[in-house]
């Protein structure tokens, strides 16, 4: 399953809508996690949001994450060693207050297991792939220590 979630704070009904457009193209289910968006998915399941107790089971089960670029997501894709594509929120668009999404992906794009789309072509294209995920390069604790120590040195500079 390929999950997508845009989190609980902000709608992000360009990511939902994207992905929505080719999920049928795509040899695994999607459910997406939509928040406080308007859209209304067609091609794909969709739930408001996710308890927070179930979280850790539809991440564990799903095969990839697709996401805006919180900094919680990515961590939690780490440390489940899931592939994360992520699609960073614009404030040109209205979907944010400023960039830092995309200063946050500008830092971590090239990093094991993590993928950066900028338009929909590109999450398109990742999403038809087989995507390495961070356990592949790094499984260890380390590797997601230095991970944790680089964001929050990041959130910090930001």
């Amino acid at each position: 399953m390929i999950l997508v979630t845009v989190g609980t704070q902000l709608p992000f009904d360009r990511l939902v809508k994207s992905v929505d457009t080719f999920a049928n193209e795509l040899s695994k289910p999607v459910l997406a996690q939509i928040g406080k968006g308007t859209y209304t998915p067609q091609n794909m399941k969709w739930i408001k949001n996710i308890e927070p107790k179930d979280f850790d089971n539809v991440f564990r089960d799903a095969s990839v994450i697709v996401s805006h670029a919180g900094i919680g997501t990515v961590l939690t894709a780490k440390r489940f060693g899931k592939p994360i594509i992520l699609v960073p929120r614009q404030a040109a668009l209205g979907e944010h207050r400023n960039d830092h999404q995309l200063a946050t992906v500008s830092q971590l794009v090239g990093r094991p297991g993590i993928y950066v789309a900028h338009t929909d072509d590109d999450l398109r294209n990742y999403l038809l792939e087989e995507l390495d995920s961070p356990s592949h390069e790094d499984s260890s604790e380390a590797g997601r220590a230095s991970l944790v120590t680089y964001l929050k040195n990041y959130i910090t500079a930001v």
